[in-house]
């Protein structure tokens, strides 16, 4: 049987209350006293009942994460981040999969509820209706939306500058001289990725050049896998891929070595996210970089500041900026890439293939 608060106070020689505040260290308990009760509780193996305490002070000191799919590296490095903010909190964190499906997702919101979690951090798998935005809202605790654009605009978010991320990789490609481009991405409905092709695609309208071809899809390995199949065809005159995500841009690679296209003598490829395994692929991706750690780390900050004001959801929308993290994916172009590899003849300009460098800052810090 475990030990309860009954115990110590027995082996203390103290009532329960008085076991209570020395645990709890609340005022009203002399220094020998609490001393003393906690040697026993030591000495017992005493250990609080959270579920209990949690009835008593409405606080279970626990906080809900629900991601899309944590074997997305994406969403394995923002859990770290957030992970290790509850912790030195003192916080528990429950993590919970979608598998991308909006009905799982909204399942486990209603389970962590049950729970009587303190707040919930949540990746939402695709638009929010207005009934699930009442939902969420009438559930009465602090809500951060993760990776979601501010549209949402009663409840906090944070996220990495999707738009402008989109801009980079747009301007980092034209002036390679690439302006026969194509783009992978995910369902239309998806905010992010939505975010990263207008961004995207407004720096080739800019810059008065043709809007490139747009390729929508799933947005996971298979899904970069499919739609680059689409645009690689024995007929393809891009020179050039940015994908919505690294995931996505690990399958246009696949797609590009099944084929016998090399990267970047016949293709340049850009990813989004710069997660881990990106300065592994061959060759290393060029990519956007979006602090991943930071963006899990602040959800949680910022739900820890709505729960100390007693759930005040005052909402607070963060953007943290992004960068270009330039690897050996891309090369510089003068002409346009033909459907093999005799025709890297026409747009050959004689230097050699961008060779590894230091990460080039085209945007930093959190606004």
């Amino acid at each position: 049987m475990p030990v309860t608060i009954k115990d110590v106070a027995r082996e203390s020689g103290v009532n329960t209350s008085t076991v209570s505040r020395a645990l709890n260290n609340v005022y009203g308990v002399n220094h020998d006293t609490r001393k003393h009760v906690l040697e026993v509780a030591t000495r017992l193996k005493y250990r609080t009942n959270q579920v209990a305490r949690g009835l008593v002070t409405g606080r279970s000191q626990t906080i809900g994460l629900v991601v899309s799919d944590i074997r997305n590296p994406f969403f394995a490095e923002v859990a770290r981040g957030a992970e290790d903010a509850a912790h030195r909190a003192g916080r528990d964190l429950v993590l919970c999969n979608s598998d991308l499906k909006a009905g799982k997702q909204m399942d486990y919101f209603d389970s962590l509820l049950a729970k009587r979690v303190d707040g919930i951090v949540m990746n939402s798998v695709a638009v929010l209706s207005r009934a699930q935005q009442d939902q969420l809202w009438a559930a009465g605790v602090p809500i951060v939306l993760l990776n979601r654009s501010s549209v949402y605009r009663h409840l906090s978010s944070v996220l990495g500058d999707n738009l402008e991320g989109g801009q980079i990789a747009g301007n980092y490609l034209i002036d390679l001289g690439h302006t026969k481009v194509g783009h992978i991405t995910g369902p239309r409905a998806h905010g992010n990725l939505t975010d990263r092709a207008k961004g995207f695609l407004k720096a080739f309208h800019d810059r008065g050049l043709p809007e490139p071809d747009v390729i929508y899809g799933e947005h996971t390995f298979a899904g970069g896998y499919e739609s680059a199949n689409q645009l690689l065809g024995p007929d393809r005159r891009i020179t050039a891929i940015f994908a919505g995500n690294d995931v996505l841009a690990f399958g246009c690679i696949r797609t590009a070595i099944e084929k016998g296209i090399r990267i970047p003598d016949d293709l340049s490829i850009v990813g989004f996210d710069n997660v881990e395994i990106s300065q592994i692929t061959s060759p290393p991706l060029t990519t956007i970089d979006q602090p991943k750690y930071e963006i899990g780390k602040a959800a949680i900050e910022m739900l820890l500041n709505m729960i100390a004001k007693d759930g005040v959801r005052e909402p607070e929308h963060r953007v943290i900026g992004v960068r270009l993290i330039e690897r050996q994916s891309c090369r510089r172009v003068s002409g346009s890439a033909g459907p093999n590899r005799k025709d890297r003849e026409a747009f050959d300009d004689g230097r050699p293939p961008l060779g590894p460098a230091e990460p080039k800052r085209k945007h930093s810090g959190s606004r």
